[in-house]
């Protein structure tokens, strides 16, 4: 019963977000993300871009940011074995008081939410595990801070990653937008 109640209160604590950050542009309805997986709304000044690649163990989806210059983010390169992909980041450096979140579904053998760090909450529904670091893996971005949830699927070791790589100097309005898109987020499969 209590873990229920914590997960109803950051639900709304999420939603809450979301009015917080809606209020400061009445006159700009978000846009809308939605693939066969997910759906969620994001700021109208950012941009969603879709790359398909063939990775094992992960599933790109979406990267979804201020900047409209993406390129894709895989390489595949041959080897000795065939080939191989490697993905990275679809630009080179976010800007000033610039974003990117990257979704992806993931799955290793043995993978559990409650194995990652962080604080748990809920996400469309689904238990979530979210932890801040600084810089954290957006480093190389020139981020000042990564926001990474690891959202459970109903897959035996599967996962949803959620990254969001925030460039500062003002990080607080990059967080509610990034809290209030992931309080909009529903999930249509499993």
């Amino acid at each position: 019963m209590l873990a229920a109640w914590a997960a109803a209160a950051a639900g709304a604590g999420l939603v809450a977000a979301w009015a917080t950050a809606s209020t400061r542009a009445p006159h700009a309805s978000p846009s809308v993300f939605r693939n066969g997986f997910v759906t969620f709304t994001y700021p109208t000044s950012w941009s969603a871009t879709v790359w398909k690649e063939d990775v094992l163990h992960f599933d790109p989806m979406v990267y979804v940011g201020t900047g409209r210059r993406q390129h894709d983010p895989c390489r595949t390169s041959a080897t000795a074995a065939g080939t191989a992909t490697r993905c990275g980041w679809p630009v080179g450096a976010l800007a000033p008081n610039g974003v990117l979140v990257k979704w992806e579904n993931r799955g290793f053998p043995g993978a559990r939410i409650a194995g990652f760090p962080g604080t748990t909450l809920s996400v469309g529904g689904r238990i979530a595990r979210l932890s801040v670091k600084r810089p954290g893996v957006c480093r190389s971005l020139g981020a000042d801070e990564t926001i990474s949830v690891a959202i459970a699927r109903p897959l035996p070791d599967n996962w949803t990653q959620v990254d969001a790589c925030l460039r500062g100097p003002q990080l607080a309005p990059l967080e509610r937008q990034f809290r209030a898109l992931l309080g909009s987020t529903r999930f249509l499969a499993p």
